[in-house]
């Protein structure tokens, strides 16, 4: 997995690359409150966007490297608990702190016998979420822990806004002229402006190891000048995207 997930991707993603069908079901209507939240699996697939995510990784690696060991690591940010005890295939889940996670959140059910990942799809009140697939294991509330995993911020909304300007500009604005979107270069420019802020300290990734001086401005001890294109106050960014 990397630093985005696919439900992060599809939330991003303009509505002209997803579908109000689900081939899976045998091209049946999904409701309403569906369309635009689903991809079409025949343009656009799981593998794909893997694919995209892994592509926008090495982006945001390659450009923070300086600064940080890369590939950066998850963190726990909250600890949580089943209310019941799972003892069959379930998506739906109740967890006592359920209105503090919204949907693309990674979680982590563990005990002392097994470990499960799974990403939130929808919060459904307090006590009840639905994750995109099933837990297999038997999880026994009074033993089983469940850890929100996460990059630090804005690491995940970088990687996914690279990735999903990336997919539809190739799969939808590469067909028409011109081959790039204004909506992928609102992407591209946001992602650009997280990723300088990161290189020029104003931005800090809490929970990784940072590399170089520890005692020197990496500003003020600069090897190479690497100014921006659009650069103004002599500051390193990494230009345009």
């Amino acid at each position: 997995m990397g630093y985005a997930t696919q439900q992060q991707i599809l939330d991003i993603l303009a509505q002209s690359m997803t579908s109000a069908t689900n081939s899976i079901t045998n091209g049946e209507a999904l409701p309403l409150h569906s369309i635009g939240q689903v991809a079409d699996a025949n343009v656009l697939s799981a593998s794909v966007i893997d694919q995209y995510i892994m592509w926008s990784d090495e982006e945001v690696d390659g450009a923070l490297s300086e600064m940080y060991e890369v590939p950066l690591c998850e963190k726990t940010d909250m600890e949580t608990n089943i209310i019941f005890d799972i003892n069959e295939y379930n998506s739906d889940i109740s967890l006592s702190k359920a209105n503090n996670l919204v949907p693309g959140d990674v979680l982590v059910f563990l005990d002392d016998l097994q470990e499960e990942r799974h990403v939130v799809a929808t919060v459904v009140n307090t006590t009840m979420i639905t994750l995109n697939d099933t837990v297999i294991g038997l999880f026994d509330a009074d033993d089983t822990r469940v850890l929100r995993v996460k990059y630090p911020a804005p690491i995940s909304l970088i990687s996914s806004r690279l990735a999903a300007a990336n997919i539809y500009d190739k799969f939808f604005s590469a067909e028409v002229a011109p081959n790039t979107s204004d909506y992928g270069k609102h992407l591209r420019s946001m992602a650009r402006r997280d990723l300088n802020n990161i290189l020029n300290g104003r931005t800090v990734l809490h929970g990784q190891r940072r590399i170089g001086h520890r005692f020197i401005n990496a500003n003020l001890r600069d090897r190479y000048r690497l100014p921006g294109v659009t650069d103004q106050d002599g500051s390193r960014d990494m230009g345009e995207l």
